[in-house]
């Protein structure tokens, strides 16, 4: 039984939705839930069931009254459980929380739900084995993790047992306290949120609510209370932004409750990790930022540690403590050495590169008590930061990538701050830009390659006003390009950026235009296929760009493709070719298109007359078409249609549009997913009735029948595949896309190890107006068993895009796999009773490993007849004539055999079985409950 259920619980966990799929939900709930109430179960057993109510409880418990009914069984387990069986619990609390969590029991407040919470609150306050070995502290701390959750998932559910928090946290001396004050600090920042909702709440409902007077302190109804609850505001931070967002509860300077309670906290908060201690000051933070009655200056005396502290998590505590506070609690002194200390961990060499990151990331977002600036995403350097305390996070070639950015970063802003575009300070920028490229020049790694680019463009965003540097920069990226081709993608991509960021600059333009100089220039007997392609991609991004003339452009292509060692036209290589209409294109759509118009017909013709793929040669002749019988408004109009932006779905393509590599082509070589099914598979109607009356009964075999059957099975592969047929539909509803449908290919997926995998299948077509073709599955069985077979399918639409579709699976029945019994067609009846007869006989001995059954019905004379005559008549091996007994052979490849022997006596019908695989009399006994049910209901 153990080993049942780790492989199914195994077989869940690996993909629940399959494992659902073969089984109900609800009934793999009740097994689970059945077997966690048996006492014969072991608790290693019980806790493994627990896992799928722990990781997937929205699986089983998919309303709030399954979820309910499910942790009610639970409670009554856990009440059940002995305390000795402390894990076991543990993982039942756990359990427990995940259904009335996920459930939505909680949200809703039901029964359920707030008497587990009095059971969690109940095992927080057993404190019975404080001498003893502990156990009954795992099941408080469990508890006390399960509490957090529903509090952090439903805010304000335990707002009315915060004196009981507090009380616990105060008693406990062990490891547990942690636990407990991060319990209360949430529950307690929770209720004052909810205070600050309600109107006309003060000091009097706070004083309440920490005294634990339940009626004083919530007059709320339960409307209000899910309002509160479902506010978005309480799950994220409350002082991350301007202050004048944080909800306030004036409670006037009368707050000596609330403020006892946060400094008992305060007191304790050293003993906690700092993990815990990070949590606890930002909801401290929270609560007093929410009450103004409580000074900011209650920090101070843990204010000298948390500035001294290595922890970045208290440091950055501390700074969304400057954020709320800025001067109530901070001094000028203190800024300047919170500021100075961010410096110094900036470039600590025993800190890793994320850590410095993160503090240089600080100082670009630092807080300050009288900041210039009030946006909230600028980023802009403290005022305190001055040139000589920055110049210690100066990039050097040395730094990592992330490291030498996020410094030029900051460089380059209190550069720009201060106002030096002609300094010392730019200088130093552009000769580190310039070292970086030196590196890329001598062939650097990829890495180095991005950040350099990277950093060029941090220089253009700043500095992209200084001419001086962004023409020398512009300049030095062309000769750049020269060296090394293969970096055209990344140029281009700068270039991109550059337009996109800085739309004003002309800096992007005028790099352009250096790269189509260059490349006109460019020597051509030094001129590889690679640098060629390069070329193409740059002078296709340039063509795009009305203000830039493209005579020189098309010189380049008039000589590439012209001259007398073109190896561009020799080698007729498509991607090349492809290239060149890519940049003709879009000089069909330049404005100056007019003054074009020669030298760029000269191209396309010769394109079309000399080029060595014919391919390349059409849709060279087509483009010269256009442009010599089409004004320049209509050519603009078809071949922008193709680059259009827009969802649409295109009816129609031209061959422009695949040349262009433009969205179409994309959409195209796309496989597009359906949403629904379109089409599906029927069963079609079997053939064995047909081929069993062809059958011709001539030869006798005599005595050795049974030996001549066993023979063949020392044949490879006899008998050993089942033929099914069935209709390929669609689906309804229909979608009228899929109308006619092309090249489809059906792909088959076993859900189990019964059968051997199957080929696919194609189909040429299939339209809706046309009688639907007949697939084959040639299933070649291991164990002839019930199965599922997921289907899905790849196919071409009548548009000419290929889309993928999820069929319905096809459910292969236990009946499927009957099939007669395989001897020649030659075979008398004789014959084939001799085999029936001596198989009974062998399985039926007690020396046999077979087994025979008996199943028994109520079945009349005609019903019986009938039924035999519907499902048994392809396997019968006696005459139908016969009254006294019916003798029916089913062969189940690839060698399984189940015999029946049909008689009625008095009153009942029997149905005498034998077979040589014992796995198949469950399904046997099932089918034979199904027909003759359903005959016996058809009679009447």
């Amino acid at each position: 039984m153990a080993s049942k259920w780790t492989e199914r619980i195994s077989a869940f966990c690996c993909s629940p939705s399959s494992f659902l799929s073969g089984t109900n939900p609800d009934a793999f709930l009740a097994e689970l839930l059945r077997e966690l109430r048996d006492d014969r179960a072991s608790y290693g057993v019980k806790v493994l069931l627990l896992s799928p109510l722990c990781e997937y409880p929205t699986l089983l418990c998919s309303s709030e009254s399954v979820g309910e009914e499910t942790a009610l069984d639970l409670m009554s387990v856990f009440t059940q459980c002995p305390p000795r069986s402390s894990q076991f619990r543990c993982h039942l609390i756990v359990a427990l929380t995940s259904v009335l969590v996920c459930s939505s029991c909680v949200s809703n407040r039901s029964r359920a739900s707030l008497d587990f919470i009095d059971l969690l609150l109940q095992i927080c306050q057993d404190t019975s084995d404080l001498d003893g070995d502990g156990t009954q502290r795992c099941n408080r701390a469990t508890a006390c993790d399960c509490l957090f959750e529903i509090e952090a998932s439903c805010p304000g559910l335990l707002s009315q047992h915060l004196e009981l928090l507090a009380g616990l946290r105060q008693q406990e001396t062990s490891w547990l306290h942690q636990a407990y004050a991060g319990l209360q600090i949430l529950v307690l920042r929770n209720a004052v949120y909810q205070l600050t909702k309600q109107t006309g709440a003060g000091a009097a409902h706070l004083k309440a609510l920490l005294d634990g007077n339940t009626s004083v302190a919530w007059e709320a109804d339960q409307e209000a209370f899910h309002m509160v609850t479902k506010d978005s505001a309480i799950q994220s931070s409350l002082i991350l932004g301007p202050m004048g967002r944080v909800p306030t509860l004036h409670t006037g300077p009368d707050c000596k409750e609330l403020r006892s309670v946060l400094s008992s906290l305060l007191e304790e908060s050293y003993l906690l990790t700092p993990l815990c201690q990070a949590a606890l000051f930002r909801r401290l933070t929270e609560v007093v930022a929410m009450v103004p009655g409580i000074p900011p200056t209650i920090f101070r005396a843990q204010l000298l540690r948390l500035l001294g502290t290595n922890e970045i998590c208290l440091l950055h505590v501390t700074l969304l403590m400057k954020c709320a506070f800025t001067d109530s609690l901070f001094s000028a002194e203190d800024e300047a050495f919170l500021l100075k200390r961010l410096v110094v961990l900036s470039q600590h060499p025993l800190l890793s590169t994320p850590e410095k990151l993160f503090y240089m990331d600080c100082i670009l977002h630092f807080p300050e008590n009288r900041p210039i600036n009030c946006g909230d995403s600028d980023e802009a350097l403290p005022v305190l930061l001055t040139p000589q305390l920055a110049s210690a996070l100066l990039p050097t070639v040395f730094n990592d990538s992330a490291t030498l950015l996020a410094r030029l970063h900051l460089q380059a802003l209190g550069f720009l701050e201060e106002g030096e575009e002609e300094g010392r300070g730019l200088a130093y920028i552009y000769d580190h830009l310039t070292a970086l490229l030196h590196i890329v020049e001598r062939g650097g790694s990829r890495d180095i390659v991005v950040t350099f680019f990277r950093a060029a463009f941090l220089f253009l965003f700043y500095f992209q006003q200084v001419e001086g540097y962004s023409a020398r920069l512009s300049e030095q990226l062309c000769q750049l390009y020269l060296q090394h081709t293969k970096l055209a993608p990344h140029i281009l991509n700068l270039v991109d950026k550059t337009l996109e960021r800085l739309p004003e600059c002309n800096w992007a333009l005028g790099l352009l235009q250096g790269l189509q100089r260059v490349i006109s220039t460019a020597p051509l007997g030094q001129l590889t296929l690679r640098d060629l392609s390069c070329h193409l991609k740059v002078l296709a991004r340039v063509a795009e760009e009305g203000k830039i003339s493209q005579c020189s452009t098309l010189g380049f292509l008039s000589a590439i493709i012209t001259q007398s060692s073109s190896l561009l036209c020799t080698s007729g290589d498509w991607r090349l070719g492809n290239g060149v209409l890519g940049v003709c294109r879009r000089v069909l759509l330049h404005p100056s298109l007019d003054s074009l118009l020669i030298p760029l017909a000269d191209i396309l013709q010769h394109l079309t007359c000399y080029y060595g793929d014919t391919d390349i040669q059409d849709h060279a002749r087509l483009y010269y078409t256009l442009l010599t019988t089409l004004s320049r408004e209509k050519l603009s109009v078809m071949l922008a249609h193709s680059a259009a932006e827009g969802g649409g779905q295109v009816k129609k393509r031209t061959l422009s549009c695949v040349m262009a590599e433009s969205e179409g082509l994309t959409n195209i070589l796309t496989v597009h997913q359906t949403e629904q099914p379109v089409f599906q598979l029927t069963e079609a109607l079997s053939g064995l009735q047909q081929e069993m009356e062809n059958l011709q009964l001539s030869q006798d075999e005599g005595d050795k029948a049974l030996e001549s059957y066993r023979a063949q099975f020392s044949e490879s592969g006899f008998a050993s595949q089942i033929m099914l047929k069935y209709h390929l539909t669609h689906t309804e509803p229909h979608d009228s896309r899929f109308e006619q449908i092309f090249s489809i290919c059906l792909h088959f997926s076993l859900t189990d190890d019964h059968y051997e995998q199957l080929q696919d299948i194609s189909v040429p077509c299939l339209f809706r107006q046309r009688p639907p073709p007949v697939v084959q599955l040639t299933l070649k069985p291991r164990r002839p068993y019930p199965t599922t077979i997921h289907v899905s399918a790849i196919f071409t639409s009548k548009d000419g895009l290929t889309w993928h579709t999820t069929m319905p699976d096809v459910h292969v029945e236990f009946q499927q796999a009957f099939l007669p019994l395989p001897v020649p067609l030659s075979w008398s009846r004789s014959s084939r009773q001799d085999v029936f007869e001596g198989l009974w006989d062998e399985f039926c001995s007690e020396m046999s490993d077979c087994i025979i059954s008996l199943f028994c019905c109520q079945l009349r004379e005609a019903a019986l007849k009938a039924l035999v005559e519907k499902h048994f008549l392809p396997f019968l091996v006696s005459d139908l004539s016969q009254e006294d007994e019916l003798r029916v052979l089913l062969f189940l490849p690839p060698r399984s055999h189940v015999l029946l022997k049909i008689s009625s006596v008095e009153d009942a019908t029997q149905f005498n079985m034998a077979t040589d695989t014992r796995q198949l009399l469950p399904h046997m006994n099932s089918y034979l409950l199904t027909v003759t049910s359903s005959q016996d209901e058809s009679v009447r």
